[in-house]
């Protein structure tokens, strides 16, 4: 029981982390802040892989997330 609660806290650290860097990194897409993005990509990506590596997401779903943010940014980069 004890282990349990102390795991899903955990978990829902991770999740946090790249939930929130998510978020702010598609909020900078929205502004149109492009350095701003990539620094939040970069640190979302990064999350993203800590949580697949913990198994807090899958794998593939950290690749999936990663893959759509990417082509947010870069669509963003390439109009400016």
């Amino acid at each position: 029981m004890r282990v349990t609660e102390r795991k899903t806290l955990q978990n829902k650290k991770t999740k946090g982390v790249f939930k929130n860097a998510i978020k702010k990194t598609k909020e900078a897409v929205a502004d149109g802040k492009v350095e701003e993005a990539q620094k939040w990509l970069k640190a979302t990506v990064k999350a993203l892989d800590k949580a697949a590596q913990k198994k807090v997401i899958g794998k593939e779903t950290a690749a999936r997330k990663k893959s759509r943010l990417n082509k947010t940014v870069k669509a963003i980069a390439l109009k400016k």
